[in-house]
């Protein structure tokens, strides 16, 4: 096969092709020449001419075409070289007074086909490239373009003396199709002689590429029951060989199916698009999910001899429709459910769906048909299960209903599938039983509202508070408790409810909101388990006369003279309409003082007016009593006292005094705040006291803790005095023992005796301090309380034996007991115990009274 093209100026006209030899070869538009018929090559058809005309001017030209063998792959690749195609344009024959004349025209290359994949040997030439100049001129020839000196370089390469092009390597058309090349001409000086031309070479395609699937597993879906000619995907391929060629040209086929029920020919494919319909009626998802088909594509149109193919895997799944309702596994189902409960789960309704398992298709909806007027009950489906829940959503009294028949039905979400004949939902029964339990008391009314008046006296029957028991059907008793009674005014009788006050209501008590005084109530019956209710009772007072009105506000000022302000008051009663307003104001005749310095007038019903009724008062506190009556019926009066500070005013009537706040006394406040302090202070010195004793017990508290048959150092008794003289505070008494209790004579060892007992004598009589004792008296308390303790007997300590340490019997040691002793101290003068005062009398009687 070859392409001629012709070059002219314009590059726009349409030139007719015709070949000299139209039985063996012939021409196309587009200037490819191909063999008509299959012949063996002679020299005689070696060589034929093509003929170009221009179908506008007329114009003529003509070519020779050389043919020659291409060396089979059995041939030797020594061969001696073919002949090299030589094309030759003859000069143009052009008319010139009715006759043709040879026009010189520049070199022309025509295209070149060169097959992909040649095996060589390379270089191989393909045409020699030649100007009609080099007779006279010695030329160098070039070759410019992708391919030659640009990237891919050193495809093709040119004998520069000769002009003779080659191909170096073997081409693939999949990569470069056409290469673009300029022919260069120049002389030895470099000069171009030849304009450049181009040289298109043209890689003819082979079929070295097989099919190739865009995936080798396509995933595709079809609804079940589908009719035959449904579209269910498309499988694609693509070949890298020329596609408007045959070797790229694929068909499709169906090499197997899997499973091949109900029949082995379910699916067919368009053999040129690849589009996959069924042919066969019959898909049934409960039998058949998924069909796997091997898809084959094949070039060369499909030929099995020459073309080449690949294969790849279709898995179609047949989606679920809904062609099958849910059937109810039982026509009856049974439940209970104990009163009063909600929420509760009474039955569980299970059902069938042979259709896909969690799609609209496969659930359940469930809905109440009959048996349930008053929408008791509501079916919830299990999302898991696709089982119908039967649930109470409303209390249910046993005593009105004892059970329930309940109708229900059982649908997919989505309708059935056009066609189907079964009915479109499932019915069943279920039988609900109540179960009676023991139900809490009621009151009715609750609350129960009673009017009384307020002051009503103790012991006084207000109402009865009677509970009713729901359970018609079981012998129960109620009995009464209070539960809330915030002022404990009421008591209520345990079995008939008779509510009884047991103090005086007052309807102005803060337990009073708006009038009303609410006490609840608990009535609880013997039932298994025990069951109770609460009622409440609200008592509307009602209003009497029994707060005096008071003055509002307490305390005022005024100036020392009349003018230039007033003192506006008010009146505060507890009471309401109509026992509180209008007040009637007035000044007590008593003191005269009152009536002779001020004057009160009335402004209306619940305002007054205090004025001086002198020119001058002088500044200070006074203290002004007000008769205020109400309209009360009968009506109450009170006397309150108004507090005035008089004080000197300016030209603005504001009080001047630099003492004013002082003057004025304190505040409730500031009072309040005053005694906050006070306690506050006292605690905390209460807490230190508190401290310092815990701590001297702590230090007493650290004794030895040993045997007193093993502690062999002297303990010190306790006398409850203050000790001996300012001598005696020396000693660290903590290091000595100090036994907690005395034992009783009856377990104390032999030997070991207290007589420190306090002897029995009247009690002498002290001074007594007055409350409040001039300073200069103290002295005086002091030295007679001194006297008195000297001459008392009975203060400690006491002159009796007292037993120190006890070192066990047999001891060697002499005895402590007797003060006698004629070995020491026989010459000393001991009459200065005379001057030591009575405490030391015995022993002056015993030392100082000479040899008695």
């Amino acid at each position: 096969m070859e392409i001629v093209k012709f070059s002219n100026c314009n590059r726009k006209r349409k030139v007719q092709y015709e070949s000299s030899e139209p039985a063996d070869f012939k021409v196309d538009e587009d200037g490819t020449v191909y063999a008509v018929r299959s012949f063996p090559l002679t020299a005689e058809q070696a060589k034929f001419l093509i003929y170009a005309q221009d179908k506008e001017t007329q114009e003529k030209w003509q070519v020779a075409v050389n043919l020659s063998r291409e060396p089979t792959l059995t041939e030797e690749p020594m061969k001696e070289p073919h002949e090299i195609e030589e094309i030759v344009f003859p000069r143009q024959l052009a008319k010139h007074s009715g006759a043709l004349q040879r026009q010189k025209r520049d070199w022309v290359i025509p295209p070149i086909n060169l097959p992909e994949n040649s095996r060589g040997p390379f270089p191989q030439e393909l045409v020699r490239i030649r100007s009609d100049r080099d007779k006279n001129l010695s030329l160098r020839y070039s070759v410019t373009g992708p391919g030659a000196d640009q990237p891919p370089t050193g495809i093709f390469i040119i004998n520069p003396i000769s002009g003779q092009l080659s191909v170096t390597k073997p081409l693939d058309r999949e990569l470069i199709a056409r290469f673009h090349l300029r022919a260069h001409a120049v002389d030895i000086n470099g000069n171009q002689v030849e304009n450049p031309i181009d040289i298109v070479i043209n890689v003819i395609d082979m079929n070295d590429n097989r099919p190739e699937f865009l995936h080798q597993v396509w995933n595709g879906s079809v609804p079940e029951g589908s009719k035959p000619g449904t579209y269910v995907m498309t499988v694609t391929a693509i070949d890298a060989d020329d596609p408007n060629a045959l070797n790229g040209m694929l068909r499709y086929r169906i090499l197997s199916q899997a499973p091949s029920t109900p029949s082995p020919n379910m699916f067919t494919i368009n053999n040129e698009t690849g589009d996959i319909i069924t042919v066969a009626a019959g898909l049934d998802r409960e039998k058949v999910q998924q069909y796997t088909l091997i898809i084959q594509a094949t070039d060369m149109e499909g030929n099995p001899t020459y073309g080449l193919s690949n294969t790849a895997t279709a898995v179609i799944t047949v989606t679920d429709v809904n062609d099958n309702p849910p059937e109810f596994t039982a026509m009856t189902f049974y439940g209970e459910v104990p009163e009063n409960r909600v929420d509760v789960i009474v039955a569980n309704l299970t059902v069938t769906d042979k259709d896909q398992p969690h799609t609209p298709a496969w659930n359940a909806a469930y809905r109440i048909s009959g048996g349930d007027p008053t929408g008791r009950f509501a079916i919830l489906t299990d999302p898991n299960s696709n089982d119908g829940l039967v649930t109470v959503v409303k209390p249910i009294d046993f005593e009105t209903n004892r059970m329930f028949v309940l109708t229900v039905a059982a649908e997919n979400q989505v309708p059935l599938a056009k066609g189907i004949q079964h009915p479109p939902q499932s019915t069943a029964t279920v039988s609900v039983t109540v179960i009676d339990v023991n139900e809490n008391p009621y009151f009715a009314p609750n609350p129960k509202i009673i009017r009384q008046e307020e002051g009503l006296h103790a012991g006084t029957m207000l109402t009865t508070l009677t509970a009713q028991d729901p359970d018609r059907y079981m012998q129960q008793n109620i009995r009464y408790t209070k539960l809330s009674d915030p002022a404990n005014w009421l008591k209520i009788d345990p079995v008939n409810g008779q509510i009884t006050t047991i103090a005086v209501l007052d309807r102005e008590s803060p337990n009073v909101k708006n009038n009303i005084y609410n006490a609840t109530f608990l009535a609880s019956d013997n039932g298994i388990p025990p069951m109770s209710g609460t009622g409440t009772l609200q008592i509307y007072l009602l209003d009497i006369n029994d707060n005096a009105p008071q003055v509002l506000p307490q305390e005022a000022e005024t100036c020392e003279t009349p003018e230039p302000n007033s003192i506006n008051i008010t009146a505060l009663d507890y009471d309401i309409d109509p026992n509180a307003g209008p007040f009637a104001f007035d000044l007590p005749l008593s003191p005269v003082t009152i009536k002779r310095n001020w004057t009160i007038n009335r402004l209306n019903g619940d305002f007054a007016q205090l004025n001086l009724k002198i020119k001058f008062l002088e500044a200070g506190i006074y203290e002004v009593p007000i008769i205020i009556t109400d309209s009360g019926n009968p009506p109450k009066s009170n006397i309150s006292i108004l507090r005035v500070k008089v004080c000197q005013c300016d030209s603005n009537g504001d009080c001047t005094d630099v003492d004013r706040i002082v003057g004025a006394g304190l505040g409730t406040g500031a009072i309040i705040a005053i005694l906050l302090c006070i306690i506050i202070l006292l605690i905390l010195v209460l807490m230190f006291v508190v401290w310092m004793k815990r701590r001297d017990k702590e230090r007493q508290a650290k004794q030895l803790l040993i045997d007193p048959e093993d502690d062999v150092r002297d303990n010190i008794l306790k006398y409850d005095e203050e000790g001996g003289g300012e001598e005696d505070q020396d000693y660290d008494l903590s290091q000595l023992q100090q036994p907690d209790t005395v034992e009783p004579d009856a377990i104390k060892p032999v030997g070991i005796r207290r007589l420190d007992e306090r002897p029995i004598h009247a009690e002498p009589q002290y001074p007594v301090r007055s409350a409040a004792p001039h300073p200069g008296d103290i002295g005086d308390f002091i030295n007679e309380g001194l006297k008195a303790a000297d001459n008392d007997p009975t203060a400690p300590p006491y002159d009796s034996l007292l037993v120190f340490d006890y070192e066990g019997s047999g001891s060697t040691a002499g005895s402590l007991s007797s003060l006698n002793s004629s070995s020491s101290g026989g010459d000393q003068d001991y009459d200065y115990l005379n001057d030591w005062g009575p405490r030391f009398k015995k022993l002056a009687d015993m030392y100082g009274g000479g040899d008695d």
